[in-house]
């Protein structure tokens, strides 16, 4: 098998055996249509002012209690949020595009890690915009107050996430032969330990972007964090 295709073919194989913990059905929009976020077209929202648009899901139990992407104890009965992108400490309002109820979060945590989806509200937050029972919901995301960071922000493309490192590893070093640089992140999730492969860094959100449409199957753009 030609190598292009043998590294397409391992996404696809690890992308539908990650565990993520988070997954609901998509919703869709009429016609079957999942949004396009603004991030996905280069825009970084973290400027006051800032907006995108897409769906939104959210987590409660077995995350509550565990460590969040930013350092923090995640609760499920606080106002908080993960995006892919934004950076930590940065205040969102998020209006249900649905039934028009807003409620402002602060960005915590990375996520979500399933297409389609633009943001991840915790328990409460998602309480607030009565989003419990359906699970997802179009959203409109605004940036209200930008974190301060001087440091650069670099970026990764997330090509697959493994419960065996081996497996992992393998994938690791044909992203490796391809693009030069690639490495493996440990993640301790609510199902146990995985393996995150991810090809990286990159110098701007729209670098990463165009590294993730080469590959041609389902990846996620993620901002590195220290």
């Amino acid at each position: 098998m030609p190598r292009k295709k043998l590294l397409l073919a391992c996404v696809a194989v690890c992308l539908l055996s990650a565990a993520c913990g988070r997954h609901r059905p998509v919703a869709r929009a009429p016609g079957g249509r999942v949004p396009t976020s603004t991030t996905e077209k280069g825009a970084q929202p973290a400027r006051p002012g800032d907006t995108e648009v897409g769906y939104a899901s959210w987590y409660g139990d077995p995350y509550h209690g565990r460590r969040a992407a930013n350092g923090e104890i995640y609760d499920k009965n606080q106002l908080t949020a993960a995006h892919l992108t934004m950076p930590f400490g940065t205040m969102v309002k998020v209006t249900n595009l649905e039934n028009s109820r807003s409620v402002t979060v602060r960005i915590t945590d990375r996520g979500p890690f399933v297409k389609g989806r633009i943001i991840d509200l915790s328990q409460a937050a998602a309480r607030e915009v009565a989003m419990i029972g359906p699970g997802t919901a179009m959203v409109r995301l605004e940036v209200l107050s930008a974190a301060e960071d001087s440091r650069p922000a670099l970026f990764a493309v997330q090509a697959g996430a493994f419960r065996e490192r081996a497996n992992a590893e393998r994938l690791r070093q044909q992203l490796q032969a391809r693009f030069g640089s690639s490495f493996i992140q440990e993640y301790d999730s609510a199902r146990g330990l995985l393996y995150r492969v991810r090809i990286g860094p990159q110098p701007s959100l729209q670098e990463a972007y165009r590294l993730a449409a080469q590959l041609e199957q389902e990846t996620f753009v993620i901002r590195m964090d220290p």
